[in-house]
C-alpha cells in the first residue's frame, strides 16, 4: 500500500483508541522525560507533543483549556508541569524538543525500539 496522502500512521486503532494511546504516550514522556517506545511510535508522538510545548511557553486561561482538550481532562498534573516546567525551560528555543535514539530491536516480535527523550533535560539513560 502506497502512502500518498496519508496524514497519520494509524496503528491498526480506531480514532479514539490512537487518540488515547498519544495522550498517554504524551503524558508519561512529560512526566518521565524519558520513555522507551517503538520508532514509529515516538515519531508520531514528536509530532503531537511538540506543538503541545510550543503552547505551553504561555502561561494563560486559553493555553490551559488547548492542552486540557488535547490532554484530556484527568491529567491536569501533567498540564501543570507543562506550564510551570517544561514551557519556561524551553522558552528561547524555537522547536526541536524531543530527541528519537533508536535502541535495537524489542525481544519478542523483533519491532525497532527507541528512547524519546526531551532534549536538554535528559537524565543520563541509566537503564
Amino acid at each position: 500500500m502506497t502512502a500518498h496522502q496519508k496524514l497519520t500512521r494509524r496503528f491498526g486503532r480506531d480514532s479514539a483508541h490512537r487518540k488515547a494511546m498519544f495522550q498517554n504516550l504524551a503524558a508519561s514522556l512529560v512526566e518521565h522525560e524519558c520513555i522507551k517506545t517503538t520508532v514509529i511510535r515516538a515519531k508520531e508522538l514528536r509530532r503531537f507533543i511538540e506543538p503541545l510545548i510550543t503552547l505551553s511557553k504561555v502561561d494563560s486561561l486559553h493555553t490551559r483549556r488547548q492542552l486540557i482538550r488535547k490532554l484530556g481532562n484527568h491529567k491536569k498534573d501533567v498540564i501543570e508541569k507543562l506550564l510551570k516546567e517544561l514551557g519556561p525551560f524551553f522558552a528561547k528555543r524555537n522547536g526541536g524538543y524531543t530527541r528519537i535514539l533508536k535502541c535495537g530491536s524489542r525481544a519478542g516480535d523483533a519491532a525497532p525500539m527507541a528512547y524519546i527523550v526531551l532534549t536538554e533535560r535528559q537524565k543520563v539513560l541509566e537503564s
